[in-house]
């Protein structure tokens, strides 16, 4: 186990690729499915009751009206993702196939992940209010702006997003998270003697996430939908804009002279895409025979992105200085 922390893998990571296989051989079906979304729901809620009710206003005024973070995680999201996923496809379309270079370019419009990147960046001691106010943001926008950006980027006619996102967002995440607010002067000391709760619901929540993404891709048949040398091209094509955008965030976070706890939430809210905003926003746009094709690079981005900043998240929590 030692040797497994000095490269980073401590024992949440292990955990996490527990989880990506649990998902992918032995997935929840049926009642068990069911009560797991509910309790991957209730997870989430908690979360983000308990970061409410351990924030004070003036930080969440504070992380809203950073106006520079905020346009950057935005720019991140909806201009860099789109022009490296062009740029990408150009290159490797040929090899990868329709589905999965249409799957690699909506992947590129998709909203940046909420749950996860606020949790990472948590764990990593960054700026908490301002990751919640550019995650929600970025997913309140998108639900709008995802389908259009596919409209234009892939010239496919469709119908647009419902309003089931925005509900889902306003009930498990702001809601939670006024309501925390709201308590905080009775709780909120309570809360932050008891950060060990916090942590717990954090990490807790994001394995759910990942046993229940992956766990529904296996349901619904996606990983036997392109055969094994496309699989490995995909992965290796998603990794590498991964890597990209991470690099970027890297150097536009110097380049700014951003303070250590906004280069947190530019790091992982901007280099991140949300599986739960993808999935239901690709079956209002894609016929239903391609969608499992199509979302096969959402799927992979969002397992490599979870591993990945996990570690990333662990080194920070461990290292501030890193």
């Amino acid at each position: 186990m030692q040797a497994l922390k000095r490269i980073g893998i401590d024992t949440y990571m292990l955990l996490l690729v527990g989880m990506v296989l649990l998902g992918v051989f032995l997935p929840a079906r049926g009642m068990a499915a069911e009560a797991l979304r509910g309790a991957t729901f209730w997870a989430v809620t908690l979360l983000f009751f308990l970061y409410g009710a351990k924030l004070d206003a003036a930080s969440v005024r504070a992380g809203l009206l950073n106006l520079r973070l905020q346009g950057l995680t935005f720019g991140a999201t909806y201009a860099l993702f789109p022009v490296l996923g062009i740029a990408l496809a150009a290159l490797f379309g040929g090899v990868l196939g329709p589905e999965l270079t249409l799957g690699l370019l909506f992947l590129a419009v998709l909203p940046s992940t909420v749950q996860s990147s606020i949790a990472f960046t948590s764990i990593a001691g960054g700026n908490v209010p301002a990751a919640i106010c550019a995650a929600s943001l970025s997913n309140l926008v998108g639900v709008v702006l995802t389908p259009l950006l596919v409209t234009h980027l892939l010239h496919h006619d469709g119908g647009g997003a419902s309003l089931d996102a925005i509900q889902k967002i306003a009930v498990q995440i702001l809601l939670p998270f006024v309501a925390g607010q709201l308590l905080r002067r009775w709780i909120g000391g309570f809360v932050q003697r008891h950060r060990l709760l916090t942590m717990a619901v954090d990490r807790g929540s994001i394995l759910l996430i990942v046993y229940s993404a992956f766990g529904a891709g296996t349901v619904a048949g996606i990983w036997s939908a392109i055969p094994l040398p496309g699989l490995v091209l995909c992965f290796l094509v998603t990794a590498l804009l991964l890597a990209l955008v991470m690099g970027a965030m890297l150097g536009v976070g110097r380049l700014f002279r951003l303070p250590p706890q906004d280069r947190a939430v530019l790091f992982f809210c901007g280099s991140t895409k949300s599986l739960a905003s993808g999935l239901p926003i690709a079956t209002a746009i894609f016929p239903a025979a391609a969608v499992g094709a199509i979302v096969l690079p959402v799927m992979v981005y969002h397992m490599t992105q979870l591993l990945v900043c996990s570690a990333i998240a662990q080194r920070l929590a461990r290292n501030p200085r890193a």
